[in-house]
């Protein structure tokens, strides 16, 4: 028996969804915790609790015409740990029209702790419940056009393989004032599915399963860094080569001491160049982007569990705490602790 509770993951089963996505998150889920350690002879202990939901917990007649059979109700689905919108595989418009009556429960779940995340074009039943209304998200190149025309308020980002925006949604009671801010991860079309996959795998289980599960499942990520919610939160589309260059650079050795003088010589411009063409491309100077960079390290690090302010600050790059702690809280408006207490996967 496993030492711990597995994360409830919740897969919304609908009519016209992709039966390879439902069924691939189903499998990528479940195995996790399972694959390599039958490999490697050990204890078998499962990570995620996965169930397929669907309104009123029927069968599924997937865009391919397999029929998948449902777990659970949506309706009976009061919480969860990470709910998955699927690609839609049919007509956008069609299966939205037919599937209407599952948007309060997208809303309703969107009011607790659960992380939200969609795939290509299951996006619009996100922004259909309107929770991507002022938030970074993407979906397939192809869907673009048609997204922006029917979602103004959603500010799409349709180059980037995988987006996190904040959850503004709160939920109040008399013992319970704060708010509750989750997450929501959208996923362009085809593999970004399985950056996603890893993405969350590790936001619950740390570094070294997700990438067991990449070994066992083969999958090659594209992501490639161990700054997983760094790419998501900064990574902004632009054409510049070589500050990507040097953003690559920054993310894969943010630990180590790094000066704005030696980036520049790196890649043969000086020091005032580079910090133009990064404020061009990025909104923000090296020294800033840097900065950043080891705070979303130390966020990541935090929400995923314990651990001293001091390793934390050492984790990142950082020699001096109390400038750590300085930095970190000009960037979240809370101490690295408040950050944790409010955060950290251990705290849900």
């Amino acid at each position: 028996m496993p030492y711990f509770k597995p994360f409830k993951v919740i897969i919304l089963g609908f009519d016209g969804v992709l039966g390879s996505v439902l069924a691939g998150a189903l499998d990528l889920f479940s195995f996790t915790g399972v694959s390599w350690q039958r490999f490697l002879g050990e204890a078998v202990e499962p990570r995620f609790d996965v169930q397929i939901a669907s309104l009123g917990g029927v069968d599924i007649r997937c865009s391919n015409r397999l029929i998948m059979q449902a777990h659970c109700d949506i309706r009976d689905v009061m919480e969860c740990d990470l709910l998955l919108i699927p690609t839609i595989g049919d007509s956008i418009d069609k299966v939205l029209s037919q599937n209407s009556e599952l948007i309060p429960h997208l809303q309703r779940l969107a009011n607790t702790k659960a992380d939200i995340a969609s795939n290509c074009s299951g996006a619009f039943f996100l922004a259909e419940a309107g929770l991507l209304d002022g938030l970074t998200a993407t979906t397939h190149w192809g869907y673009a056009g048609k997204f922006k025309a029917d979602y103004p308020l959603v500010d799409l980002q349709e180059n980037q393989f995988v987006t996190q925006s904040k959850n503004q949604s709160t939920t109040q009671s008399k013992s319970d004032l704060t708010t509750q801010s989750g997450n929501i991860f959208c996923a362009a079309g085809g593999s970004a599915f399985y950056d996603l996959g890893l993405l969350l795998i590790e936001r619950y289980c740390g570094r070294e399963i997700s990438t067991q599960v990449a070994k066992t499942q083969i999958i090659d990520s594209k992501r490639g860094n161990q700054n997983s919610y760094t790419n998501v939160t900064l990574h902004k589309p632009h054409a510049d080569q070589l500050v990507k260059q040097v953003q690559e650079f920054i993310e894969e050795n943010f630990k180590q001491p790094i000066q704005v003088s030696s980036l520049a010589a790196m890649v043969n411009i000086t020091p005032r160049t580079l910090n133009r063409r990064f404020q061009s491309a990025v909104a923000m100077r090296p020294i800033e982007y840097i900065q950043a960079v080891r705070i979303e390290q130390a966020k990541r690090l935090l929400e995923l569990g314990d651990v001293t302010i001091k390793s934390l600050a050492e984790q990142v790059g950082y020699d001096d705490i109390s400038s750590f702690t300085r930095l970190f809280k000009r960037a979240t408006e809370l101490t690295p602790k408040e950050y944790q207490d409010k955060f950290s996967r251990l705290a849900i």
